[in-house]
């Protein structure tokens, strides 16, 4: 959006304003009528326009063309020039939005100088949009784990490239940041990122949304396409976009355009797609609920974002950076996690993923004593694991198992947590539980425990039948 188009159905006056403006340092497009006006539009918008009112042999004259401008592209400043100017004609431009009007046979210097101003505040209205709908929302990715770093080194790859993403895995397990994450480092990291939280609106109002809608009454509202134009739209939950949206979604995709819901005139966008879902996508296409055409062109790229339970690991650097940050912006105490606390949390269940972890970080700065660290003792649901006297409490099942049978089946969750809170990493779980190396290896031999690779890291569990390969 830099170069200027001239149009003007006088050949020589279009390429005598082209020659001054190129003198100046200027580039130009020329059209001659208003089709080759509105394919100049179409291809590109431009940085500004010159207008002549009055076009021969076009179907639109330079009054129509100006309201099609303002319509699809507001931010272009239009300056109108006619050799039959009057004070009608200049106050009907100017209530159409043009910039300003300047009569033939013009004054040149008073033309560069209408066009540079002309230039500079429509930068300066640029740069203000892209200020207001910059996002302030972190795209800063925390974590060590073997499983983390994999799928950091898968969003590496991609940012390199302008391919559409598919984000999987559980609510909570930060795949709006991982989005974030992409944008940020992509080409596109200067234009807008884009959000559609797919699961929280209405049906009814989804195409309105995405699309935008005209009318005469309230004339032109864009809708989040038109907003993302140039950088990032991610669909948050894409399996609950509605059926009837899919198939006008995977238009745009295809086309790069679309129709606002009540309009007739084609919009071009230029969008990088991700998407993200915490829903089996092929069950959801045998459902007949989610375009099996729609998916092969969202699912590009698949990476997994793993759950907080597959990068125990990181908990202890997760709650350390929710702890600086709630202390930077609320400016609740700054404590320290103690050790023990830490490693209780690594060996608590997260359905809510890193989202709880942060929930419960926030409840506990709210609630506990701000001269302190953190202790076991105020990490929520720790209490229904001790009596008031701090001895444990036994589950029902333990409770009903002979002793041999409960020791066995409490070694066995207790190794198999260890192990997975260290990442599958035995030297450092035989160190903490105070073991030899070759004495937890036949420990969990005895009690069938093995671990294998996924996602780039060691997970531990119970051997199947059908598994051979014993923990490392």
């Amino acid at each position: 959006m830099s170069d200027i188009l001239i149009v003007d159905d006088e050949r020589d006056i279009r390429e005598l304003i082209s020659d001054i403006l190129e003198d100046e340092g200027y580039s130009t497009r020329l059209a001659g009528n208003s089709d080759d006006c509105m394919a100049q539009l179409n291809t590109e918008a431009p940085g500004l326009m010159i207008l002549d009112i009055w076009l021969k042999d076009s179907r639109m004259d330079g009054i129509d063309i100006l309201k099609h401008v303002k319509r699809n592209n507001p931010d272009v400043p239009v300056v109108i020039i006619s050799g039959h100017g009057n004070i009608e004609i200049a106050v009907a431009a100017i209530k159409q939005g043009a910039y300003d009007f300047i009569e033939k046979p013009f004054n040149i210097d008073q033309l560069l100088v209408v066009i540079r101003r002309a230039m500079e505040t429509s930068r300066l209205r640029r740069e203000n949009n892209q200020l207001k709908r910059k996002d302030p929302a972190t795209a800063e990715m925390i974590g060590n784990s073997a499983t983390f770093r994999a799928m950091v080194g898968q969003l590496d790859k991609v940012t390199k490239s302008n391919g559409r993403v598919m984000l999987t895995g559980p609510a909570g397990a930060g795949k709006e940041i991982a989005a974030r994450y992409v944008h940020t480092h992509s080409s596109r990291a200067e234009g807008p990122f884009v959000v559609v939280p797919c699961a929280s609106i209405d049906p009814d109002r989804m195409e309105q949304v995405l699309f935008g809608r005209e009318s005469p009454e309230r004339g032109v509202e864009k809708g989040l396409l038109e907003e993302a134009h140039g950088g990032v739209i991610y669909f948050d939950e894409v399996a609950d976009m509605p059926l009837g949206t899919q198939s006008k979604i995977l238009r745009v995709l295809v086309d790069q355009q679309f129709a606002r819901v009540g309009g007739t005139d084609k919009v071009r966008v230029d969008l990088r797609v991700i998407s993200s879902t915490g829903r089996d996508l092929d069950a959801e296409i045998a459902a007949g609920t989610f375009r099996q055409e729609l998916y092969h062109r969202l699912n590009v790229v698949p990476v997994a974002v793993p759950s907080l339970s597959e990068r125990r690991e990181d908990i202890p650097l997760l709650s350390d950076h929710f702890i600086e940050d709630l202390h930077k912006t609320q400016g609740l105490p700054k404590r320290a996690l103690s050790d023990e606390a830490a490693a209780l949390m690594q060996t608590m269940n997260w359905p809510g993923n890193v989202r709880q972890l942060r929930n419960v970080i926030e409840r506990v700065l709210i609630l506990g004593d701000s001269r302190a660290e953190i202790g076991v003792e105020e990490i929520p649901g720790e209490e229904e694991r001790t009596d008031g006297e701090g001895r444990v409490v036994l589950s029902g099942a333990l409770a009903t198992m002979p002793l041999r049978e409960a020791r066995e089946a409490f070694e066995r969750e207790y190794l198999l947590t260890q192990i997975n809170r260290f990442g599958g990493n035995i030297s450092r779980t035989a160190q903490f539980v105070g073991m030899e190396r070759s004495a937890l290896h036949r420990k969990l031999k005895s009690l069938n425990v093995v671990t294998t690779s996924k996602a780039g890291a060691r997970v531990a569990h119970v051997e199947d039948e059908d598994e051979t390969e014993p923990a490392e």
